[in-house]
């Protein structure tokens, strides 16, 4: 099968968050699969082109028209011996190669129906006529309309997939935008119109022959206006499939983690506590204490809960705790818990940092990870945190619903603890559950930690599931 991606940011490339995560692995589990080829487009954004460790062989160039715009198109491919699996860069330095922003500019808009349309023209370029055309977020989201609208005489067999990772951004733009800057027959208008607006999302929901989420709680929740950020009458009209993701654990993974000081696995857990230990050092917490550490790498951002834990942080300093926050974020959060730390030196370490390699020893060095999110798509996170045998404390919600079941200290079935409603006191009762069995069965909490490390979160079952949603597409 010809599967053809389409995506805003993919690792080890570029990333800003969940989505390039996801696009490192599912088109390379993709690509493993007998019979497949799959090819990744990316914009060929500043941040590629001046990375030396990335290497690439120019494919070709051509004009290409973006309503009265008449830009050029460069197709870069990466240097690689994977032939099943392609990955292109759109190239174009007024849109992407000259600016070292990915997101955030003011035309954003342009900039992505540019890459869009630049996406398909390649693909007719390379002659690749793909069975499946993948599109994933609002940034991609115009590459399938393009597909129907130009290329459908082309491509007539071409079946479309969107996933929705995060529905708060949808890709807005003003009503004129569909003449000066799409350039599409007028039937389209109506798909991309919302509230006297286009949203390109909108129109991507409309159009694919599919739409996918990244977890089957939120495929439920998007159908209510608390979670779906005015799309719910759209989504409730569609039909969606729910995938989780799963995580690369070729890169995530204790066993061959290069950023730990020992490596370690469910069968020899030692190597965790030494981690604890070292992290402890590192962060200046005190040594000279058995307290769980409780962690969170995260956005410093109040739909992250952090508003949560910034309003029980006197009361969780109560407990023999110590807590660790890597992330940056809102200021009034960087403020709060920075000041925390202050007032307690040796429990309470506040790293306001991205740091990819800290962050690995954090999932390792930590016994309980903190996700108190209000809302969670599907979240990686939490998987990371079982995978290195940290065991999560969640709110019931999106993705952290489905990966995390509630532990049960009468059966020791579970993987987690948990909270229903958006309340600080809940989130403190569901720690102090975990604290509590951490303290009083320690031999139960070892355990625990060790079956979360022993599910398979890779990405071999998610991509069993798209495989199983394209063939049934393809055969429609």
């Amino acid at each position: 099968m010809k599967i053809a991606m389409v995506a805003s940011e993919a690792a080890p490339f570029v990333k800003t968050g969940g989505l390039g995560d996801v696009m490192q692995a599912l088109p390379a589990e993709l690509a493993k699969i007998k019979g497949n080829e799959v090819c990744l487009f990316l914009p060929y954004y500043k941040k590629i082109k001046q990375n030396p460790t990335i290497e690439v062989e120019y494919v070709g160039s051509f004009s290409m028209e973006l309503s009265w715009r008449e830009s050029y198109v460069g197709i870069f491919r990466l240097k690689s011996r994977k032939k099943k699996l392609q990955v292109y860069f759109i190239d174009n330095d007024y849109y992407f190669g000259a600016r070292g922003s990915v997101y955030g500019d003011f035309d954003d808009g342009e900039r992505f129906a540019y890459y869009s349309k630049a996406v398909m023209a390649a693909l007719y370029y390379l002659d690749f006529k793909p069975d499946i055309l993948h599109c994933h977020d609002w940034q991609a989201a115009m590459t399938l309309i393009y597909c129907r609208a130009l290329y459908g005489q082309w491509c007539p067999y071409t079946k479309t997939v969107f996933t929705i990772h995060n529905v708060e951004y949808q890709g807005w733009a003003d009503a004129s935008f569909f003449g000066n800057t799409l350039g599409l027959p007028e039937e389209y208008l109506g798909h991309l119109t919302f509230d006297g607006a286009i949203n390109m999302m909108k129109g991507a929901i409309e159009v694919a022959d599919i739409v996918t989420t990244v977890s089957k709680t939120y495929a439920d929740e998007l159908r209510y206006p608390y979670y779906a950020h005015r799309l719910d009458g759209v989504l409730r009209e569609t039909w969606l499939w729910g995938i989780t993701n799963g995580i690369d654990t070729t890169v995530f993974d204790p066993e061959t983690d290069p950023a730990l000081k020992t490596n370690y696995s469910a069968k020899k857990m030692e190597g965790k506590w030494d981690n604890k230990l070292e992290l402890r050092k590192e962060l200046g917490l005190r040594t000279d204490t058995d307290a769980p550490i409780l962690a969170m790498v995260t956005r410093l951002a109040g739909h992250k809960g952090i508003d949560l834990l910034c309003y029980i942080a006197n009361r969780l300093m109560e407990r023999e705790i110590q807590l660790v926050v890597v992330g940056t974020g809102e200021k009034q959060y960087e403020y709060a818990l920075s000041s925390l730390a202050k007032q307690h030196p040796g429990r309470v370490s506040v790293q306001l940092a991205f740091d990819p390699a800290l962050a690995s020893r954090v999932y390792a060095g930590a016994d309980m990870y903190l996700m108190p999110s209000k809302s969670e798509p599907c979240g990686l996170s939490q998987l990371i945190a079982m995978h290195y045998g940290t065991v999560p404390i969640v709110a019931c919600t999106g993705g952290l619903r489905d990966t995390v079941p509630p532990y049960n200290g009468e059966t020791g079935e579970g993987r987690g603890f948990t909270f229903q409603s958006y309340n600080a006191d809940d989130f403190l009762g569901a720690i102090d559950r975990a604290v509590g069995l951490y303290y009083n069965d320690r031999e139960q909490w070892n355990a625990l930690a060790k079956r979360d490390m022993e599910i398979d979160f890779s990405w071999r079952v998610p991509a069993a599931e798209y495989m199983q949603l394209y063939t049934e597409l393809r055969n429609k």
